[in-house]
């Protein structure tokens, strides 16, 4: 009785797991694996490296066929995330980049008005007061320009590899 269950609990033991292995590398070089992307620090996510490959069942899909139909409604990414998630990230960070565009677009307008006026001063009082005000417009102009860059890498790269990583349908993140 005791080999019987000993056999049994052998064969549950070696069943071999499908699961996803990542690997990433720390900040002082540290090498780290889980099977859980939910632990690995948000800083490492995009580079993290997969080792294993998740057995995924393919299905075949009848055109016409209702159900195929709710199933692709219902696929979700790895973190149980749907369509509506990754479209909404998309258009937040869309968001961000039309105002970090307008801001700019209007700073830089403020900015060489001052240095018209600073140009066309005759007294050294007001063009330093004009040189304190553009200085101060100057870092607001590339405050904004670096929320732009931001927003631009996040739509363009970071958003795209966060979908691959977590196996978001590329399409919902389309811009």
């Amino acid at each position: 009785m005791k080999i019987i269950l000993l056999i049994i609990l052998l064969i549950f033991i070696s069943t071999p797991g499908f699961a996803q292995i990542y690997k990433w590398v720390d900040d002082k070089g540290g090498v780290h694996f889980t099977d859980d992307v939910t632990k690995i620090p948000d800083k490492y996510r995009l580079e993290t490296d997969k080792i294993g490959v998740s057995e995924e069942k393919s299905e075949t899909k009848i055109e016409g066929d209702p159900s195929s139909k709710r199933k692709e409604d219902a696929y979700k990414d790895q973190l149980g995330r749907g369509e509506e998630y990754w479209k909404n990230r998309v258009e937040e960070w869309k968001m961000k980049l039309r105002t970090a565009q307008e801001k700019m677009e209007s700073t830089r307008i403020k900015y060489n008005e001052l240095t018209e006026r600073f140009n066309d001063s005759k007294s050294s009082a007001e063009r330093n007061q004009l040189r304190r005000e553009r200085d101060q417009v100057k870092q607001e102009l590339d405050q904004y320009k670096s929320q732009f860059e931001e927003a631009r890498t996040m739509l363009e790269k970071k958003l795209p590899e966060e979908a691959e990583i977590y196996k978001a349908k590329q399409e919902w993140i389309k811009q």
